[in-house]
C-alpha cells in the first residue's frame, strides 16, 4: 500500500506562495526530494513549481552530470536527450518533460522551462560555463531568484557565477574538450570549465559564515519537514559572495591571494576563449553548431 505523503502538492503550492514565489517569476531551483519526507513524489514538487510560476515565468534547474557521462561503462559523451543528471530526482524528471529545454554543456548543462527558457539556454555552448552570459548569469541579471527546497547553500551554484565574473584563478575557462552529441545526431566537441582541485577555504571550509550572512537576506520557511530558502540572486546573493571573494572570510584572505588552481584531466586542452576580448576565438569548434 502506497505511503501517505508527508505533504501534498496543494501544501507545496501554498508553501511556495508563502515564501514569495509568484506567477511570472524567474528562478533557479535546487532541491532535495528526501527533505519533503516520505511518500512525496518528484512530480508533485515539479508540478507545484510550474503551477505557481506559470509559463509566463521561467524555471531553471541544474541538469549537471559532473563528468559522470565520461566515466568507464558509460557512452563516453554528453547527449542532452538522454544523459541523466546527477542533480537529484526533481531535476531528473524536470529536464525530460515536453517543453523543457536543455543547454549544451558536456558537464554542467541547465534545464529551463517557461518564457525565457530558449533565450537562456540556446547559447550556453558558446560562452563560459558559469559566466555572466550562462543561463544562470542571464537569469540573475534579469532579477531572478534562487529557491532552495531542502538544499543547503553548498548547492548554491550561483556563487560560481560570481567567482567567474570576478575571474578567480581556481576556475578554468573552457579548457575541457569533451565529446557531445547534438539533438540532430552530430558528434561535436563541447567545451566546459574545470573547478578547483581542492576545497575552497571560504566557500567550503568556512561555509557556515556564508550561510549566516545569507540568512539576513533570504526568506525562510518550511513546507512540512522541508526547509525552504528564497532569495534574490542580484544584488543580495551576489554582494555576499563578491565581498567574500574580495575580502576573505574566517581568517582566510581574499581570492586574489589564493594559489589554488583548476584541476587537469585527460580532456584538458588550450582554451578557445579570447580572454582579452571576452569572446570565443574565431577558430572555436562551437561556432559551427
Amino acid at each position: 500500500m502506497p505511503q501517505k505523503p508527508t505533504v501534498t502538492k496543494d501544501e507545496i503550492i501554498a508553501g511556495l506562495r508563502r515564501v514569495g514565489l509568484t506567477a511570472g517569476a524567474g528562478m533557479i531551483v535546487h532541491s532535495s526530494l528526501k527533505a519533503f519526507g516520505r511518500g512525496v513524489r518528484a512530480r508533485s514538487v515539479m508540478e507545484a513549481l510550474m503551477e505557481v510560476v506559470t509559463p509566463e515565468g521561467t524555471i531553471l534547474m541544474p541538469s549537471f552530470n559532473h563528468g559522470q557521462a565520461f566515466r568507464e561503462g558509460t557512452p563516453g559523451y554528453f547527449d542532452p536527450l538522454s544523459t541523466p543528471t546527477a542533480s537529484g530526482a526533481v531535476p531528473e524528471l524536470f529536464w525530460r518533460q515536453d517543453g523543457v529545454l536543455r543547454s549544451l554543456n558536456p558537464t554542467h548543462s541547465y534545464a529551463a522551462w517557461g518564457r525565457n527558457a530558449r533565450r537562456y539556454t540556446e547559447r550556453h555552448h558558446r560562452t563560459l560555463t558559469m559566466g555572466s552570459d550562462s543561463p544562470l548569469g542571464l537569469l540573475a541579471a534579469e532579477g531572478g531568484y534562487a529557491l532552495m527546497l531542502g538544499a543547503t547553500y553548498r548547492a548554491n551554484t550561483f556563487h560560481h557565477v560570481v567567482e567567474s565574473i570576478h575571474n578567480v584563478g581556481c576556475l578554468s575557462t573552457r579548457r575541457e574538450a569533451m565529446p557531445m552529441k547534438l539533438p540532430d545526431g552530430r558528434m561535436v566537441e563541447g567545451r566546459t570549465w574545470r573547478c578547483r582541485e581542492g576545497q575552497c577555504p571560504i566557500f567550503d571550509v568556512v561555509r557556515p559564515l556564508y550561510t549566516d550572512e545569507m540568512s539576513k537576506v533570504h526568506v525562510e520557511d518550511h513546507i512540512g519537514p522541508c526547509r525552504v530558502m528564497f532569495f534574490r540572486l542580484m544584488p543580495d546573493c551576489f554582494d555576499v559572495v563578491a565581498d567574500a571573494i574580495k575580502n576573505g572570510r574566517g581568517g582566510f584572505g581574499p581570492c586574489s591571494k589564493c594559489t589554488m588552481g583548476p584541476g587537469r584531466t585527460k580532456f584538458t586542452v588550450e582554451s578557445d576563449w579570447d580572454e582579452e576580448n571576452n569572446r570565443l576565438r574565431p577558430d572555436s569548434p562551437a561556432l559551427k553548431y
